[in-house]
């Protein structure tokens, strides 16, 4: 059974997915939704404990050798994303039942699991898959099913929002997919590692300059690099919290994770970095993210949308740290991308505690809610703690490592543009902490409290989390380190 945990990480969740429309208890679905996660989580556990022992793992499907054949690819990259996906969506699935309860009609609850259990399947094929043809396969069912999950929310924008999704997704993925296909029609191969091989022969072709442009452009669109974020501040305010919450944590940072794996192990940063102008496209790009979406952020009336802009200034972050082209730059775009997870998905969650209580997340609905519902609104203000970079959080962690990336690298400016760029996460999560803890409650009703425990406790995990991996770098710091040292020293 151990040898086979690479495809059973993908096919638990595949096949636990129509078994959802089945358990037709709302309850018992929720149940089963999560023990399936929760099993990906433990399979994840054991493929990153084997990695760090063993080093990459190789897992070829029905006995055929790549490139005849697909192959799976576990290496320290892959396993620590799988771990976060996996931990993120059990730690998210315990506090759906509630959540779900109040946001979705009975015969929805199905629907939800079904679309989220593969949405997840997706997320986990991507990483696990050493086959390009694949990662889009398994791009499109994750895409499919999060338009879904985001077209289920109750307010009727939500459909519009996941349109609008489904428009910009779709045409990212055709980008996707023609770039595939002219790599394949190039060299012949679709196996990612085969691909490494080949394509140094034939670099000097147009056709492969073409087939790169494309695909990094699809992977832009997907992940909401600005200005392609359009589609993700509805999609985010109007989807579920529950949807939210886990895609905000898991999505974006496995598009991010295909942009470095076919950056570093598919075409190699050097041919990229003296044909490409391409760090300076990210350069731009990164910072005008962060600093136009942080300022979108500060007059968003919407919590949801607030904090949607907010993850577009982040994945700014991360393409600014991937920008700067050496090992510790790397480092910390890897370490972000945990770190932004826990963040996000502890908001979140928070705001859905708040749906749950008061129906909105309206900026207006939250005033004097510090006083009505204080187990909530600490985990908001702890989020956004981190958000700024406040010491002792994950978020000061991953700054820490860009200052320090930008300063190797010289670009003093762009250090400057980083800590000022803080002070404008400082005003918006100020102006939550303002209306919630110095605002009189508009909304003064008995029931408004904090959410129960199946709520409470996912989200102080989060929070917790949020402070220990602050302190405690080992893990993040230590996997992301190696996982740059593998990656620059061209090793797949």
């Amino acid at each position: 059974m151990i040898e086979h945990l690479p495809i059973l990480q993908v096919l638990v969740p595949l096949l636990g997915a129509p078994l959802c429309i089945i358990v037709r208890n709302p309850r018992m679905v929720g149940l089963f939704a999560l023990s399936i996660s929760t099993i990906t989580f433990l399979v994840s556990c054991s493929l990153l404990q084997q990695v760090l022992q063993n080093g990459t793992i190789v897992y070829e499907l029905g006995g055929w050798a790549a490139p005849w054949g697909i192959e799976y690819r576990i290496d320290y990259l892959n396993s620590y994303l799988l771990l976060l996906v996996s931990a993120m969506s059990a730690i998210v699935l315990v506090a759906s039942q509630s959540s779900i309860s109040r946001e979705l009609p009975r015969n929805r609850h199905m629907l939800f699991y079904t679309a989220y259990l593969l949405c997840l399947t997706g997320l986990l094929g991507i990483l696990c898959t050493g086959d390009a043809f694949n990662v889009f396969v398994f791009l499109e069912i994750s895409s499919l099913s999060s338009y879904t999950l985001i077209a289920l929310g109750n307010d009727r924008r939500a459909l519009t929002a996941a349109y609008q999704y489904l428009i910009m997704g779709t045409i990212g993925a055709t980008f996707i997919i023609i770039g595939v296909g002219l790599m394949y029609m190039m060299t012949g191969t679709l196996n990612m590692y085969d691909l490494a091989q080949r394509l140094p022969e034939v670099h000097n072709s147009k056709t492969v300059l073409s087939a790169i442009g494309f695909f990094i452009v699809g992977v832009c669109l997907k992940l909401a690099l600005f200005p392609l974020h359009l589609w993700l501040p509805n999609a985010y305010a109007f989807a579920p919290s529950i949807a939210t919450a886990f895609l905000a944590a898991t999505s974006t940072k496995v598009a991010v994770y295909v942009l470095i794996r076919f950056i570093f192990s598919v075409v190699g940063p050097e041919f990229v970095d003296t044909v490409l102008p391409l760090q300076e496209i990210f350069v731009v790009l990164g910072v005008s993210g962060i600093f136009a979406t942080s300022i979108s952020a500060i007059y968003q009336l919407n919590i949801k949308r607030l904090f949607a802009y907010s993850s577009v200034a982040q994945i700014g972050y991360m393409i600014l740290a991937l920008a700067i082209g050496t090992p510790l730059g790397l480092t910390a775009t890897l370490i972000h991308l945990f770190n932004h997870a826990l963040m996000k998905a502890a908001l979140f969650l928070a705001i859905g505690g708040v749906v749950y209580r008061v129906g909105s997340a309206q900026l207006s609905h939250f005033a004097g809610l510090g006083r009505q519902m204080p187990w909530t609104m600490a985990a908001i203000v702890a989020g956004g703690l981190s958000l700024i970079g406040v010491p002792l959080t994950v978020g000061f962690v991953s700054k820490w490592y860009l200052v320090l990336a930008l300063l190797e690298k010289g670009w003093w400016p762009l250090t400057i543009l980083v800590l000022i760029s803080s002070l404008l996460a400082l005003i918006y999560v100020w102006r939550i902490v303002e209306w919630v803890y110095f605002s009189s409650p508009r909304i003064v009703l008995d029931e408004v409290k904090d959410p129960p425990l199946s709520q409470l406790v996912p989200i102080y995990i989060l929070v917790v989390a949020n402070f220990y991996f602050g302190i405690d770098t080992s893990l993040t710091v230590g996997i992301s380190k190696k996982a740059a040292e593998m990656l620059f020293g061209g090793v797949f």
